[in-house]
């Protein structure tokens, strides 16, 4: 693991990712995975054409010394005074959320007083936050509460030992993110088209989207913009309430709590360059920050971000999976395919078929069904009840889960 130091505003490129500006990871629909997954804007890897350099560029192109790099363990000391530190994510990358938890751990260990803010989990989830770090409700129940499965979909296994360790040590958890609705709403009428009672849930401030930052938007737009409704002045819209909810409620917490300090999980895109949450924090309550990018995230130029690391890729283990593709559906949730020797087609589901109950738990959402299988893995058996929509009568399934 190797930590380069970007503050000296240096220009540097990565390999494969030389043309390109990464933002975060695409969101990819996969077994027991409802089918309508929709990608944040930021979840996208978007490669934009470039004229080649020229022969001086090329001679002049800077050659780091990655020998002289320092380590995680340097870059927790470097770290200490930050009143904020931003660990810029890929949502999908096991090994960055395994170095966010050891970034956690080794600040912690040093005496800084944390507080852990989360992209992850929406404001109006706060309270299941605290019953979970409090220890009143256990890791099932926050997802339930949380309806983090329908809001945020990632495997809760990536995050899972970061909350495990913030309620071990009693470490405050934020919930950072603006409510889906709000900004579904926002993305079809954008900010101007509220309702008044829609308008009292924003940020009591924005800030602009400067010109460097609506170029980054505007590329990623064009690359997944669909149908005649899309509106770049909404897509925009979205992007500075995500942003300047994210930014309200740290600086909220801070000043509310000048004794302690606190780490931002976040996408990459909304740190990098410092055009998002950074900025909007800083707007707030100037304090002393550092932005870190947890992995490879593209062309890394003058003050994209002020560390970067380098991990060794890592894989979650697979986990247990029925082999179905579902949605939501007015009659519940609804099999889509149950895919060709999956755990589910050997036991008799059938497309069409309505889900019910996974070892007694309801399915009333593909939230719930994912939540039912969160910590399951390949082997487990488990009975499922379904019922198909022209038949009344439920049918009791045994299945033994398999790994995808």
């Amino acid at each position: 693991m190797q930590v380069v130091d970007t503050s000296n505003r240096r220009v540097w490129r990565l390999g494969a990712f030389a043309l390109g500006v990464v933002l975060t990871t695409a969101c990819q629909t996969r077994p027991d995975e409802d089918r309508d997954a929709i990608a944040h804007p930021h979840d996208v890897a978007q490669t934009v054409a470039a004229l080649p350099p020229g022969d001086a560029e090329l001679s002049a192109t800077p050659a780091i010394d990655l020998t002289a790099s320092t380590n995680v363990t340097g870059l927790i000391n470097r770290l200490k005074d930050a009143r904020v530190v931003y660990l810029g994510e890929q949502h999908d990358r096991y090994e960055q959320h395994l170095l966010q938890a050891a970034v956690i751990r080794g600040l912690r260990e040093r005496g800084v007083p944390l507080a852990i803010g989360m992209e992850q989990f929406q404001r109006r989830f706060q309270p299941a936050l605290d019953d979970f770090i409090a220890g009143r409700i256990d890791t099932l129940e926050l997802l339930r509460q949380s309806e983090y499965y329908q809001r945020w979909r990632f495997d809760f296994r990536l995050y899972q030992p970061i909350l495990d360790y913030a309620r071990k040590h009693g470490i405050p958890v934020l919930a950072l993110n603006a409510e889906s609705e709000l900004t579904r709403q926002i993305g079809k009428v954008g900010l101007n088209g509220l309702t008044p009672d829609e308008r009292s849930q924003l940020p009591t401030e924005y800030g602009d989207a400067d010109a460097d930052y609506r170029a980054v938007l505007q590329r990623v737009f064009l690359a997944h913009a669909v149908g005649p409704d899309r509106n770049f002045e909404h897509f925009v819209d979205v992007q500075l309430t995500w942003d300047e909810t994210m930014a309200e409620v740290a600086a909220t917490y801070l000043a509310a709590n000048p004794q302690r300090h606190l780490v931002i999980l976040v996408g990459a895109g909304h740190v990098a360059d410092r055009h998002g949450i950074p900025s909007r924090v800083q707007r707030r309550l100037p304090v002393i920050d550092s932005v870190v990018l947890m992995g490879e995230t593209g062309d890394i130029g003058a003050g994209r971000a002020d560390w970067m690391l380098l991990p060794l890729p890592a894989e979650l283990p697979p986990s247990g999976k029925m082999g179905i593709l579902m949605e939501d559906s007015d009659q519940g949730v609804r099999v889509v395919e149950a895919m060709k020797n999956s755990a589910a087609a050997e036991a008799g589901v059938k497309a069409g078929d309505i889900m019910i109950e996974l070892d007694g738990q309801p399915l009333l959402t593909t939230g719930d069904v994912r939540t039912a299988l969160f910590n399951r893995k390949p082997g487990d058996p488990v009975a499922l009840a379904v019922k198909s929509p022209e038949d009344a009568a439920e049918r009791i399934l045994s299945l033994v889960l398999k790994g995808y």
